[in-house]
């Protein structure tokens, strides 16, 4: 069962991703007229060998539905962000290119990105739990489902 201070801790950390996530989102397409997930599409090819990845790889990588990612590079070729080409092995495989225009929007982009980060999460955690939320997030994204799922009960721990 969960303890009211779990369910609590959920809330709370929910609240703070959607605030950063918004807030981020808010100075990125302000300061860059680029969206979070735009940001992330061309860092995640920026990173890849040859800034190329398949579409399927692309989805995993920035937790859209490939549905949602072919919207959002639909919307990124257009700018001339982003291309399309075919697996060279796989005729039916397509992978997402980042062109050079793409890098250069990405380079623009990371130091508005970057000093968000660093203002509105960084900046508002010490040093020591800065290390222990790092270590509780890598827990918590290498968990695959090894956590056992408890249902919530009044219990109040604080």
């Amino acid at each position: 069962m969960l303890t009211r201070t779990e369910l609590d801790v959920w809330r709370s950390f929910l609240r703070a991703h959607a605030y950063l996530t918004r807030v981020l989102e808010n100075e990125l397409l302000a300061a860059q007229q680029l969206s979070l997930a735009s940001y992330d599409v061309l860092v995640q090819l920026a990173e890849a060998p040859g800034q190329r990845l398949r579409m399927t790889e692309l989805a995993d990588a920035v937790l859209l539905s490939r549905s949602g990612v072919t919207r959002l590079v639909d919307r990124l070729e257009k700018g001339g962000l982003v291309t399309r080409a075919r697996v060279d092995s796989d005729g039916r495989g397509v992978v997402a290119v980042l062109t050079q225009h793409g890098f250069s929007r990405l380079k623009a982009a990371t130091g508005t990105h970057l000093s968000g980060v660093a203002q509105h999460f960084a900046g508002a955690l010490a040093d020591d739990d800065l290390v222990s939320f790092g270590r509780t997030c890598e827990r918590l994204a290498d968990a695959d489902g090894d956590i056992a799922v408890r249902p919530v009960t009044d219990d109040i721990d604080a």
